[in-house]
């Protein structure tokens, strides 16, 4: 018996219109979305159309489940808040805005030895930067989502690292903004009785491991996040820290305790997950970003968010913007960094000095 769901919900068979196509309800496949505050955890998939419940055993060691060639790996471990520091790796890449384009996410691994063909971590003891934006647009951003939780797992167990940061679309789905959702997940969402951001609310796998993700990571002399720092964060004096716990803090925001001072500025416009102004009128000055390099003691930002038509270089190389218009779902590319030199990783696995 399906758990809370309405069976006329798995009669519907109208056509849906999502932004890769046309696609028939009885081919709509998705999941698996788990829960974990029932007295047994719970996975919902949709296969073909039809809503789909499995009542999991203890989860007490890394387990796979699937349905319709849709799978995840769990892990039995709450997920933990990462540091904010590392040193540097001798091998380094970097991606953001996968925006559900599974598909070029997985080339773009793959091609660049990130991961094999079978989705397994093959980068050693290098570290994946992801600097956020996997929900929205796209048709598959599901897919992308598990494959960032398991290839985490195996990186920590090859001496590597996965860091995942929030960007500005994890931070609106989770608070109810659905504007850009593709429409394939509102059918999902009818089809499983449930308000999409539920899929993962706090009693689920996935929305429990993104309530832990940071905002920004510092690793060597690079600082990642999604936006950027707005200059006034180093006049003020705000450290790293301090601002990852405070956007941290109210991630989800109370109507009846809205954010206020500080946390509201960084959940706004010249936050770290919304600024734009390395790139945009009022564009941040040469001196604005010394300070900001100064104060927060690196060489180079990284950002996602600002689409460009290549992952680009400005401020002689003080920045690196690393939206490389994957959204689009025609073409892709990541940031690359072996041994201090830095590289654009095209789709075919070339690479071109940056």
């Amino acid at each position: 018996m399906l758990v809370g769901i309405n069976m006329r919900h798995l009669l519907i068979s109208a056509v849906l219109v999502c932004a890769s196509g046309i696609i028939s309800a009885d081919t709509l496949d998705d999941g698996p979305y788990v829960f974990t505050s029932l007295p047994n955890w719970q996975a919902l998939w949709v296969c073909a159309g039809e809503a789909k419940a499995r009542t999991l055993p203890e989860v007490k060691s890394a387990v796979t489940i699937e349905e319709c060639g849709l799978q995840a790996q769990l892990q039995p471990q709450a997920a933990k808040r990462p540091v904010l520091e590392y040193p540097q790796p001798s091998k380094l890449a970097a991606i953001s805005d996968i925006h559900g384009q599974f598909e070029l996410f997985k080339t773009l691994l793959t091609a660049h030895g990130i991961m094999d063909k079978q989705g397994n971590w093959q980068f050693g003891q290098g570290h994946l930067v992801i600097t956020g934006d996997i929900f929205d647009r796209g048709p598959r951003q599901t897919e992308a989502l598990w494959l960032i939780y398991q290839l985490q797992h195996q990186a920590l167990e090859a001496g590597g690292k996965l860091h995942f940061l929030l960007g500005n679309h994890e931070m609106m789905v989770l608070n109810g903004d659905l504007r850009y959702l593709n429409e394939k997940y509102e059918k999902i969402a009818t089809l499983l009785n449930r308000p999409f951001p539920a899929l993962y609310g706090e009693d689920t796998v996935l929305g429990q491991w993104l309530r832990s993700r940071n905002v920004l990571v510092k690793v060597g002399e690079l600082l990642f996040l999604h936006g950027g720092l707005h200059p006034d964060l180093a006049k003020e004096g705000r450290t790293l820290a301090e601002i990852n716990q405070v956007f941290s803090g109210q991630l989800i925001e109370d109507k009846d305790h809205p954010r206020e001072g500080f946390t509201r500025y960084l959940h706004k416009t010249n936050g770290p997950i919304w600024y734009r102004g390395y790139f945009r009128f009022p564009q941040a000055s040469n001196e604005d970003i010394d300070a900001l390099r100064s104060h927060f003691g690196v060489n180079s930002i990284v950002v996602g968010h600002t689409t460009q038509e290549h992952v680009s270089s400005f401020y002689d190389g003080k920045i690196i913007a690393i939206d490389s218009g994957i959204k689009n779902g025609e073409n892709g590319e990541m940031l690359l960094i072996e041994n201090g030199k830095r590289y654009r990783g095209l789709l075919d696995g070339s690479r071109v000095s940056l």
